[in-house]
């Protein structure tokens, strides 16, 4: 399964209700290192597909969820488990530092 696109609408259902643990990277089109980013979540989420759920917000596009989570600089990735922000990440994570935020 691949990334899902998280929007304003689906975010709730998407993240906050899932029983898996979710991945969620906070990025916008313009920013370089969250394009550095992208490909590295893209094979994650492949690798995990049905372990855990991988989601893309867009900030610009979805300013109340980036809000919301206070995100001031990107990329920054949360993981989430039973709707709730367990860490928080800013700046190009690798494949290791991503099963981290998941796994500990």
């Amino acid at each position: 399964m691949a990334e899902v696109v998280l929007t304003n609408e689906n975010f709730e259902e998407v993240v906050l209700k899932s029983d898996k643990p979710v991945l969620v990277d906070f990025w916008a089109t313009w920013c370089g290192p969250c394009q550095q980013q992208g490909p590295i979540l893209e094979a994650f989420a492949e690798e995990f597909d049905g372990k855990y759920v991988v989601g893309k917000l867009d900030v610009d596009d979805n300013r109340e969820i980036a809000g919301e989570y206070n995100i001031m600089s990107i990329p920054t990735i949360k993981s989430f488990k039973n709707g709730e922000v367990v860490k928080t990440a800013v700046g190009v994570q690798t494949r290791e530092q991503l099963i981290d935020m998941l796994e500990s």
